[in-house]
């Protein structure tokens, strides 16, 4: 091989990668977001009450996730729309208006839970809970006003990649491996607890603004049939990338606190950064732990707010795009930043919200039926042919979804003593 035949490979080998990391980016995004505050502490109390009984499951979520969020990058590369307004389209105004009223709640919820993180930190580093809170506003809205979606997506994984903190915070906590293995296979079907945290643990993992948010942007992107496969290998390191953060978190309150004590309740930051306590001390301990808390509350409140912002736009027919200018997308805008101005009160009003974050995942669990079953039909109806699903992958995308929603249906009613 000549060395001019070397220097042509090598300089088509960096244009592939280029464009590969040019169409990457929605997948990490979203997943980083997945694993937002009430994930953490959905993770950190699953492993304190019931040490590593619930970490078989993070994994097992992992081609549960990757199979939903796959849907929205083919509906989203496929169409070049919205998830909101697809289903306008297919299924008419009322429907649209339905799962918008759930991305809606869900989003809520969640930018309460962020913004409540955030603050915990904020109080752990001694700064004041108003001025955190709205440093975290102006910080978000400076992101949605650059005026560019690739910028905003930069910025959220850079402020995302604090979560891999967590790593580390599992590899300090030495959690027994004989005991890791043993536990994980211990499965208490019959204890109620068991079952509201199971179905939290689902519910952390796929939520209404995830499916809104990856093909709105897929489309804001301009994605061309080409890049599917580059946004597909996005969508399985995102999912893989989040389950293991998630797995960390559980392994370090399982190997710590949750050998203390059991019932110990996980309500606040504090309570978090108090697994580290004993390997790096208090200072140390409230950094490392402080960071990927920040860091997780951060990209997914980006993520949420712009979630909604697109979802109303798309359901509402108004402008609705980062690549416009404020004044062109009003409404838009003023959606977003009513959410994050809106959130960031309430949480100043009201300390406490962040005791809500177990029961915001369940409740995102309950809108599993909506959220996998406008999915799917919208892939059975708008999808073209070379983008639709085989029988057989049809099936086992409906199959687990059902079972993926009634898992979780169940868990949150038999946890709240319904069934």
């Amino acid at each position: 091989m000549t060395s001019s035949t070397g220097a042509l490979r090598a300089a088509a080998l960096r244009t592939r990668l280029r464009q590969a990391a040019a169409i990457m980016g929605p997948g990490i995004v979203v997943m980083l977001a997945d694993t937002d505050v009430g994930s953490i502490i959905t993770a950190g109390q699953s492993g304190v009450q019931f040490g590593y009984r619930l970490l078989l499951q993070q994994f097992l979520l992992v081609p549960v996730l990757y199979i939903v969020q796959e849907l929205t990058v083919r509906l989203g590369i496929a169409t070049g729309r919205g998830h909101g307004e697809l289903i306008r389209e297919h299924f008419g105004g009322a429907w649209a208006w339905i799962s918008v009223s759930g991305l809606a709640i869900a989003s809520i919820g969640a930018l309460l839970s962020e913004l409540s993180g955030i603050a915990g930190v904020g109080e752990l580093a001694g700064v004041p809970r108003a001025w955190s809170l709205a440093l975290a506003a102006l910080a978000l809205l400076g992101v949605a006003l650059t005026g560019s979606y690739r910028r905003a997506e930069r910025v959220a994984i850079a402020v995302g990649l604090f979560e891999l903190a967590f790593l580390f915070v599992a590899w300090v906590a030495h959690p027994g491996v004989g005991t890791m293995l043993r536990e994980a296979f211990d499965v208490p079907f019959h204890d109620r607890n068991y079952l509201y945290l199971s179905a939290a643990n689902i519910g952390a993992v796929i939520m209404p603004w995830m499916v809104f948010y990856q093909q709105s942007a897929l489309a804001e992107k301009r994605l061309r049939p080409e890049d599917l496969p580059a946004a597909r290998l996005d969508t399985a390191a995102g999912s893989v990338i989040t389950q293991i953060v998630m797995a960390a978190v559980l392994i370090a309150c399982a190997a710590t606190i949750g050998r203390r004590d059991s019932h110990a309740a996980l309500g606040t930051v504090g309570a978090l950064s108090g697994a580290l306590t004993p390997f790096l001390g208090p200072v140390a301990g409230r950094l490392v732990f402080g960071a990927g808390v920040l860091g997780a509350g951060m990209v997914a409140a980006i993520v949420v707010s712009l979630a909604l912002a697109w979802g109303l736009g798309e359901v509402a027919g108004f402008r609705h795009s980062l690549e416009l200018h404020p004044l062109r997308a009003r409404w838009f805008y003023g959606a977003y930043a009513l959410a994050v101005i809106a959130a960031a009160v309430l949480v100043w009003a009201w300390p406490d919200l962040v005791a809500l974050n177990i029961g915001i995942q369940v409740m995102n669990a309950l809108l599993l039926p909506l959220v996998l079953g406008f999915l799917i039909a919208l892939t059975v109806r708008s999808l073209p042919h070379g983008f639709r699903l085989s029988r057989p992958y049809l099936a086992l995308v409906m199959a687990v979804s059902a079972v993926t929603c009634a898992l979780g249906v169940f868990g949150a009613l038999a946890g709240t003593g319904v069934v």
